[in-house]
C-alpha cells in the first residue's frame, strides 16, 4: 500500500529540493540522540479519527502513523488529513495495512474494535474483540519494543489486562483510557450546575469504565473548596439517591450520545490526547486511567485486574498512584469492580 502522495508520482524528480535551498558548507550531521516522536493508531474508525484528528492540530508529534484492516477506507482518511497540511503543524503521516509501519514508535494507541450497539453493555463487546487483539497487540510490541500501548477500545478494563498479557510489557507501560473521559463528564455536569468552569473543578470517576464506575464523592472540591464539606458547614441538605443519580447520569451520557449520533468521538478524541501529552512530554499530570490495580484500596493481590485510579503519568507510563481517600462504601464499590472483571478474565484462557 502506498504510504504517502509526492510529487515523484507526477514525474518530478526527488533532487528538485536542490533548486530552493543550498546547503550549508562544513555543516555536521543531525545529533543522533535527537530523535522524532512517533504515534501510531491502531484503527481507522469515528474514534480512532477523531484521536488522530486532535493529535495533529495539537502539535503533539512529530509523525503520525495509522493503520487498518480496510486498505481504500485507510488510504482515504491517510490523503484527507495529509490535504490539511497548510493548516497544520508539520507532521508527516503514514499509512498500512503492515503494522511494520508502527516501527520504532513511542506511543501505539489501540482504538480498533468492534463498535457499540445502542443499549450495548460494554463488557458486552468483550468477544468480539478478543480475537482481534490477537491480531494487533503482538506486532506491536514486536516493532516497538519500547513503547507505550494505550488501549482505548471497549471494554477497556479487560482489553488492556488483555493487552498486558499479549505484549509482555511491564504493567507501567500498559494502560487504559478508562474512566479519565467519564471524570471529564462527571466535572462537566458538576460544572454545569454550579456554573463554574469544568477546569476548577476536582472530580474523578475510578474503578470499571462502565456501568459500575464509582463517583469519588468524598474527594470532589470546587477552587480547592471540598463539596460535601462545605454543605455540611451551610447546613445544605442532600441525599445518597441524589448523588447516585447524577453518577448514573455521568455513566448514561455515552450512552445518550451513541443512541443519539450512532457513536461517540470527540470527547474521546480529546482524553486520549491529553493522555498522549501526559505521557510523551512528561508531564507527571494525575489522570484517572486503567492500570494493574491489585493492592490497591483491599484488592485482592492475586486478583490482576486493571481498574482506573488518579494516576501520575510521564515518560515512563504510570509513575505512581495517588493516595486518594476513599470513603469505606467507595472502596467496597471499587472492589466488587474488580471482583466483576476477574471473574470474566478467569473465562479468557490467557
Amino acid at each position: 500500500m502506498k504510504k504517502t502522495t509526492s510529487l515523484s508520482e507526477l514525474g518530478i524528480t526527488d533532487d528538485i529540493s536542490k533548486a530552493f535551498f543550498r546547503p550549508i558548507q562544513s555543516a555536521a550531521p543531525p545529533s543522533p540522540s535527537k530523535r522524532r516522536t512517533k504515534i501510531s493508531v491502531i484503527g481507522a474508525g469515528n474514534v480512532g479519527m477523531a484521536i488522530a484528528q486532535t493529535i495533529l492540530t495539537q502539535d503533539l508529534v512529530d509523525e503520525l502513523a495509522l493503520v487498518d484492516a480496510k486498505p481504500d477506507k485507510l488510504r482515504g482518511e491517510m490523503l484527507d488529513l495529509q490535504h490539511a497540511a497548510a493548516f497544520l503543524p508539520r507532521t508527516r503521516i503514514f499509512a498500512d495495512t503492515d503494522y511494520a509501519i508502527t516501527a520504532s514508535s513511542d506511543l501505539c494507541i489501540i482504538t480498533a474494535g468492534a463498535r457499540q450497539i445502542p443499549g450495548e453493555s460494554r463488557l458486552d463487546l468483550l468477544q468480539r474483540n478478543l480475537d482481534l487483539f490477537r491480531i494487533i497487540v503482538p506486532p506491536l510490541a514486536k516493532y516497538s519494543p519500547e513503547a507505550l500501548l494505550l488501549v482505548v477500545s471497549n471494554p477497556v478494563d479487560v482489553l488492556t489486562y488483555i493487552a498486558w498479557k499479549l505484549s509482555g510489557f511491564p504493567p507501567n507501560r500498559v494502560i487504559g483510557s478508562g474512566t479519565n473521559l467519564d471524570s471529564s463528564r462527571f466535572r462537566f455536569l458538576l460544572a454545569d450546575h454550579l456554573e463554574v468552569n469544568a477546569q476548577d473543578v476536582q472530580a474523578y470517576m475510578v474503578g470499571e469504565h462502565g456501568d459500575s464506575s464509582v463517583a469519588l464523592w468524598s474527594s470532589i472540591s470546587v477552587g480547592g473548596v471540598p463539596v460535601l464539606g462545605s454543605l455540611e458547614r451551610h447546613q445544605i441538605e442532600y441525599e445518597e439517591g441524589v448523588l447516585e443519580k447524577i453518577r448514573k447520569a455521568v455513566v448514561e451520557s455515552a450512552y445518550e450520545v451513541i443512541q443519539l449520533k450512532g457513536y461517540t468521538s470527540w470527547a474521546i478524541g480529546y482524553s486520549v490526547a491529553s493522555l498522549a501529552r501526559s505521557l510523551l512530554r512528561d508531564q507527571r499530570r494525575i489522570h484517572p486511567v486503567s492500570l494493574l490495580a491489585k493492592g490497591f484500596h483491599g484488592i485482592d493481590e492475586g486478583k490482576e485486574v486493571f481498574l482506573s485510579l488518579p494516576a501520575q503519568l510521564g515518560r515512563g507510563g504510570v509513575l505512581g498512584v495517588a493516595s486518594v481517600h476513599l470513603t469505606e462504601e467507595e472502596a467496597k464499590r471499587l472492589r466488587c469492580s474488580a471482583d466483576t472483571l476477574w471473574e470474566i478474565q478467569q473465562k479468557l484462557g490467557i
